[in-house]
């Protein structure tokens, strides 16, 4: 079945959330105007209040926006938590997926660096949108990854460390979309297509077999 088309009113309204989502990031929330942002979607000025009430409710929606795109792309690496243990083969292939999904998305799709900087100045200066984020995105799959971090390496998922060696995994997908610049003209890369995402995947999946290798599991 053919997907249905979206109404005008529908349009103008993704319009409006991804001109906000580029432009916030790009020139934060002060420092855009709602005619900014009507004109980089080609809507009138008055679909902003209509839709959203104004800029905050947009920031809001642009928010929501993120928590649904991301659990969209998680969803695809990860399977929902259960009740009992899955083993560690189970726990170490979901976490090679979830990297691979990771970089294919924070790497090479252009949408993630909206929403990386989108995100970046939330969490410079905090708004109810970060707690959205948060709550939706961050706290969530970070608490998944550690699950199967634990059930990887026999350690808690509640640890300190645990916890730091989840966000240093995820950290080092990120540092390739935030330095993406400086990694080019490092590498040597004109852009980052199938064949460098490749390597940078390889890389990140290595860098997880080196530092699962070297955990001892308690009492297994």
């Amino acid at each position: 079945m053919d997907p249905v088309p979206a109404t005008s009113a529908e349009q103008t309204r993704r319009a409006l959330v991804h001109a906000a989502l580029r432009l916030f990031g790009a020139k934060g929330f002060d420092g855009t105007s709602t005619r900014d942002i009507a004109s980089a979607a080609n809507a009138n000025i008055g679909s902003i209040a209509y839709h959203f009430g104004g800029k905050e409710g947009l920031r809001a929606a642009c928010a929501a926006f993120i928590v649904e795109t991301i659990q969209s792309i998680a969803s695809q690496a990860l399977s929902p938590g259960t009740e009992g243990p899955i083993g560690k083969a189970a726990a170490v292939a979901q976490l090679n997926a979830a990297i691979e999904r990771m970089v294919a998305f924070v790497v090479a799709q252009p949408a993630a660096g909206e929403i990386v900087q989108f995100v970046l100045r939330e969490l410079a200066h905090p708004t109810a949108a970060l707690d959205t984020i948060y709550d939706g995105v961050f706290e969530p799959l970070h608490r998944r990854l550690c699950g199967l971090w634990a059930e990887a390496t026999g350690e808690d998922a509640e640890s300190e460390a645990t916890k730091i060696a989840v966000f240093t995994m995820i950290g080092q997908v990120i540092y390739f979309r935030i330095g993406r610049e400086a990694v080019l003209r490092r590498m040597g890369w004109k852009e980052f297509g199938s064949q460098e995402v490749t390597e940078v995947i390889s890389a990140v999946k290595g860098n997880l077999a080196a530092i699962l290798a070297a955990r001892k599991e308690p009492g297994r």
